[in-house]
């Protein structure tokens, strides 16, 4: 059941991103290491646990927690998320954190843009003009025609638009299936995906990069856990816009832990993201209200 204080839901939302980001930190920081398929299956493992113990509570057991009418999709769903965590850990690698982040901020303008012709949802002309920003915004991190453009970018305009056809599919799939089976489904499908690719990518790590992969793990489970608590003290609506705290986060340990430069390019960019993401974001609080 969905509380209401939206105060407590801020706090824990920010404390979220926060958690998040130094998932991202260290994600990046392993993959400078190791191949990032290997990276990713570990991290895997242990967020399926983590599913597995959410959604038998949640769901009352196992088997009803994993009972759907629409496997297909749930599997594709959950194979979809796993293949875009390695897309933007490899986009850290190649690109920095900064700006990987700054691209991956226009997903909820993506997915507002295409759930009119994929969910028969309503996007009005505010809803396309926050778009239209937004993609300005995009235009100038990316820096198209300016003889500086990176190729790498790419990789993160692929993992923005991967994460937002998983939420679409996540939206589609909640016409049928509870939070608790979709979230099943995420983390056995990822999970199983994952040990089958990256089983074969294995190779030994440091004692103390085991501490951080463990670190990587608990960083996961306890920042989707605050997620679900988040949502559960207060109105999505009215701490969605809060998520953006972790560019900013992610910013600050880009630039303090690995030596990246916060371009006035990226600076702007981000901003019109931002701007246009909490605009869609209230506009969709107000209209749902209404």
């Amino acid at each position: 059941m969905t509380g209401n204080d939206t105060r407590r839901g801020i706090m824990l939302m920010s404390l979220t991103m926060l958690i998040f980001a130094s998932q991202d930190g260290i994600s990046r920081y392993l993959a400078d290491q190791y191949n990032v398929i290997l990276v990713v299956m570990i991290r895997y493992w242990f967020f399926a646990a983590f599913v597995l113990t959410i959604s038998a509570r949640r769901a009352g057991s196992i088997r009803q927690a994993a009972a759907t009418e629409q496997p297909v999709l749930q599997i594709f769903r959950g194979l979809l998320l796993a293949a875009e965590v390695c897309v933007m850990v490899l986009a850290f690698t190649l690109l920095g954190l900064i700006e990987s982040m700054a691209i991956f901020a226009a997903y909820p303008l993506i997915v507002a843009a295409l759930s009119g012709p994929l969910l028969g949802e309503t996007v009005g002309r505010f809803r396309w003009l926050a778009i239209g920003v937004g993609l300005i915004g995009v235009l100038i991190i990316l820096k198209p025609g300016f003889g500086v453009f990176s190729p790498y970018a790419l990789i993160a305009v692929l993992s923005a638009a991967m994460f937002a056809l998983y939420s679409l599919l996540t939206r589609y799939a909640a016409r049928r299936d509870s939070a608790a089976t979709s979230f099943f489904w995420t983390g056995i499908a990822g999970a199983v995906g994952m040990t089958v690719t990256g089983i074969w990518f294995w190779e030994p790590m440091t004692p103390t990069d085991y501490l951080w992969m463990l670190a990587l793990c608990i960083t996961g489970a306890l920042g989707h856990y605050l997620l679900i608590k988040t949502y559960e003290t207060a109105e999505a609506s009215a701490v969605q816009p809060f998520a953006y705290l972790q560019l900013v986060f992610v910013s600050i340990i880009g630039m303090t832990v690995f030596g990246e430069t916060l371009a006035v390019n990226v600076m702007i960019g981000a901003a019109l993201v931002i701007a246009a993401g909490i605009f869609t974001a209230l506009r969709e609080r107000r209209l749902a209200r209404a």
